[in-house]
Order: structure tokens, then C-alpha cells, then sequence
């Protein structure tokens, strides 16, 4: 299915990192916008001055980058609408500001921040909901004159019309909005500046959007959207509020829940086909009775619906994530695998380099039990190297004991007519028999000291793949 008319749009602030929450979002808009073969829109929403920076811009193009969120009209790369930051766009927002003005559907007014305050002070001594009253909607021109002539500057607001606001959100369904919960915000801050409701609203009109999907935060700016898109007479584009990314504790996910920077995730290791994957499955579901979690970007675009995303709030879980993480780490083509893991084993990179056959062979045994890249080093260093770091747990099996039950091992290995899995593990079960031990009282020290730790592969493989040479000189 194709619909070059859908549109979607990714509207973040360079204000701060880019949060884990806002790489879902961007996520779904990405995977919708390709589904139906539409267009991925990046807008910068900097219209605060005193919080965002070029800096933090560029966090968000890294961001997203990394994720593989390739937008298709962009700051960067402009496109049919451009520009595509809003501290770009005032001369447009003034447009339409004078446009609702002249239309009656906004107008200005002259508060203090002080009567402001006075006003919502006196609505709660009366148990009302604190909130602008409508004192300026109806001021004469005269009464605008001696405002200005006290030099106080006006804040443009909207004029919220009686009745209710409806519409059928794609992901909660039908939604209904009273008219008089929302008293008449502004539209124009004083300096001249759009807000947040007013400068989306323009923005998504003019880029033709056609759905809005971000997180239900979201839900409550939704109302006073579609007000401005009437009053504008543009097209209300289609909304889906996504559910909150929640932390174990089934609250909002926060810093107390641990890493909410995206990129804090590709610095410990994180791979970003893995948190692709991971993110995708938060609030959305390929079907019912469905029980494939592992999929790669093209399945996941290709299955990808709205229809398919719950109301409830979804689990950000890292345990889970780094379970998906191995996961891609095991599936991974070798030899992408190794040019990831080369950072990490520059020390026995020669050794490495000289027999690559070899290199791929331990690389893709030692893969299988990390769940970060950076676990490479310990996991794989032994394959290459006599020096290698000593698991603390591994104590146990360092006895007196254990000592010369691997020298007794030693002479039998050395014996073998061919080095592979099946004679070696019927030299050690065979040594556990005629010293009437347990295999494990054998298995354990031998790995722990062939490899320094105490997990990992099946101890007959290990050794197997190990060699003889190294076998022995360790043993």
C-alpha cells in the first residue's frame, strides 16, 4: 500500500539530550511515513531563544542518525516547505496572527502578569478553576488606545468558541473535547514570538501533514489545534496519541528508572538495529498471537499499522532491551560483527589479522554471550592472547585439588590422536571416571583455565576451537 499524500512529521526542541521517549515517537512516524510510501518530516521547533542551541540541534540530527531515522525534508537538507526551523518561520506566524485578528478569531490583550496572577488568586478563593477569564475579548478601541498609551504591551489570544472540539484519535478512538475547559490561550506572546499551539498548528497546515502522531502529552494541545486549523480553514490533519513510555514501576519513564538519553544507550554498546527493534515493539503489536519479536527494519516497515497500537502505557525495560541486543549481535554477519568489536580488540588485533579463518570462528562463539559491544574485550581476548583477565568468581576453581586433576588432563589431550570436540570430551568424561569425579570437577577448571572465566561456551567447543597449542601451554 502506497499513499504519496501521507505526511508525518517529527517536531523536536534543541533544548536538551534527545530522550528515549522521543526516538519511539520519531520511530513510528518513520515507520509509518514508509509503510505508505509518504514523506518523514524533521521540523525544529527553536522558537525559545533562551533554552535552545545549535549544539543541542545537532544532538538531535546525531540522534537520529544513529537510529537510521532518515527524514526526507529536513533543516538540513530543506524541501517544499522550507524552512524547517520555526525561529525561521516569525514572519509567518505574524501572517496568520494578523489573519485571525482581522477575523476576529483572536485579539489582543493587555494583563499585567500581576492582575494575571490577581485574577486565577481570586477564581481559586471562589474554588474555580484558575484560568483567563476573557476580560479583554471585547474591548473597544478606545479602551486598546489608553492600554498602549500606558506603554503595556498586548499578548495576542484566541477567542475559543462556544460548544466542543471532536475528533476519532487513530489510537484512542473517538474523543471529545468541551469548548469551556479551555479559556482563551495566547497565540502571540508579547515580544512577538509565537507559542507552542499556534506556531505547530501553522506549521502543520502549511506542510500539508496529514497525521500527527506523538505522545498523549500531547492529547490536551490537540483541542486548541484543531480550533486554529478552523479558523484558519485548513485541513485537520488525522491525530494518534502514543501511550507513555513507563519505567518497571509502571510510571512515567524518568531519569530514577535509569539512562533516558538515546545516545547514552549507543555508548554503552547499544546496537541501533536492536533498539529499533525494541522501541517498535513499545505500544505497538504485529497481531495478535504473533509471538516473532525479532525483526529487521524492512519486516518492520513492511507490517507496521496504527491500528496496532495500544492505549497502554508500554514498559521500557533495559533488561529487555540488552535481551535484544544479543540477539541482533548473534544474527549479525560475521564479518560486520568484527568491524564493530576491532575498537574494542585493538590489542590482539595482529593476532587477529594472522589467521582470520580463526578470528571469525572465536568472534562468533564469543558474541553469543555479550550483551553490550564493549563485553567483546573480556569475551573474546582469550581466544587471542595467554593475558587475559581472571573472572574473581573462577577462585573456586583453583584448588590443589583441581590442579592435578588438569595435569592428569594435560597428558591425556596431549595423547590424542586428532584434536576435535568428540575426542576431547571423551578425554575428559573418561579422566572423570577413572578418578571417580563428576565431569564438572574437570570441565570447570579446565575452562577456568584456558579462558579465565567461568561461563561460556560448551566446554568441549571451547577447547576444540581453542587448539591444542594454546590448550596446552594454558593447561
Amino acid at each position: 500500500m502506497t499513499d504519496s499524500n501521507i505526511r508525518v512529521r517529527m517536531a523536536p526542541s534543541p533544548t536538551g539530550f534527545f530522550h528515549v521517549g522521543s526516538a519511539r515517537t520519531a520511530l513510528f512516524n518513520y515507520l509509518f511515513a514508509r509503510h505508505h510510501g509518504g514523506t518523514f518530516v524533521l521540523r525544529i521547533e527553536d522558537t525559545d531563544a533562551t533554552r535552545g542551541t545549535a549544539e543541542y540541534e545537532e544532538v538531535i540530527y546525531q540522534a537520529m542518525n544513529w537510529l537510521g531515522l532518515n527524514s526526507d525534508e529536513n533543516p538540513q537538507d530543506g524541501g517544499a516547505f522550507e524552512p524547517y526551523r520555526q525561529s525561521e518561520r516569525f514572519d509567518i506566524y505574524r501572517q496568520y496572527a494578523k489573519q485571525l485578528q482581522e477575523s476576529t478569531f483572536a485579539y489582543p490583550a493587555y494583563e499585567t502578569p500581576e492582575e494575571l496572577t490577581a485574577m486565577k488568586d481570586e477564581q481559586r478563593a471562589q474554588k474555580l478553576p484558575p484560568r483567563y477569564n476573557g476580560a479583554h475579548r471585547n474591548l473597544t478601541d478606545e479602551q486598546r488606545a489608553a492600554f498602549e498609551a500606558e506603554g503595556r504591551k498586548s499578548v495576542l489570544r484566541f477567542a475559543v468558541p462556544e460548544g466542543s472540539i471532536s475528533w476519532n484519535d487513530l489510537v484512542r478512538g473517538e474523543i471529545t473535547w468541551q469548548n469551556k475547559e479551555i479559556d482563551d490561550f495566547v497565540i502571540m506572546k508579547s515580544d512577538g514570538t509565537p507559542t507552542y499551539n499556534f506556531a505547530c498548528a501553522v506549521d502543520d497546515a502549511l506542510m500539508e501533514i496529514s497525521h500527527v502522531i506523538r505522545g498523549e502529552d500531547g492529547l490536551s494541545n490537540t483541542p486548541r489545534q484543531i480550533m486554529i486549523y478552523n479558523a484558519l480553514q485548513k485541513s485537520v490533519p488525522q491525530f494518534a496519541h502514543l501511550p507513555f513510555l513507563l519505567g518497571k514501576d509502571r510510571s512515567k519513564y524518568s531519569k530514577r528508572h535509569g539512562a533516558v538519553n538515546l545516545m547514552n544507550f549507543a555508548d554503552d554498546g547499544i546496537l541501533p538495529d536492536a533498539m529499533f527493534n525494541y522501541l517498535a515493539l513499545l505500544g505497538w503489536n504485529p497481531g495478535e498471537g504473533e509471538t516473532q519479536v525479532i525483526f529487521s527494519r524492512e519486516e518492520l516497515i513492511k507490517r507496521f499499522s496504527l491500528e496496532h497500537v495500544g492505549k497502554a502505557g508500554a514498559i521500557f525495560d533495559k533488561e529487555k532491551l540488552e535481551w535484544f541486543n544479543i540477539q541482533h549481535f548473534k544474527q549479525m554477519p560475521i564479518d560486520q560483527f568484527a568491524k564493530l568489536a576491532a575498537p574494542h580488540l585493538q590489542n590482539v588485533q595482529n593476532e587477529m589479522d594472522a589467521d582470520p579463518a580463526y578470528a571469525a570462528t572465536a568472534l562468533d562463539m564469543a558474541r553469543q554471550r555479550i550483551y553490550h559491544l564493549s563485553d567483546i574485550t573480556a569475551a573474546a581476548t582469550y581466544f587471542f592472547s595467554d593475558t587475559f583477565e581472571q573472572d574473581p568468581k573462577g577462585a573456586k576453581h583453583d584448588t590443589p585439588e583441581a590442579k592435578v586433576l588438569l595435569g592428569k588432563l594435560k597428558i591425556r589431550l596431549e595423547a590424542l590422536p586428532e584434536w576435535n570436540h568428540d575426542n576431547i570430551e571423551s578425554a575428559i568424561r573418561g579422566l572423570a571416571e577413572d578418578e571417580n569425579v563428576k565431569p564438572a570437577a574437570i570441565i570447570h577448571p579446565a575452562r577456568f583455565a584456558v579462558s579465565g572465566r567461568t561461563v561460556g561456551p560448551s566446554v568441549f567447543e571451547l577447547l576444540e576451537a581453542l587448539g591444542r597449542e594454546r590448550v596446552l601451554r594454558r593447561l
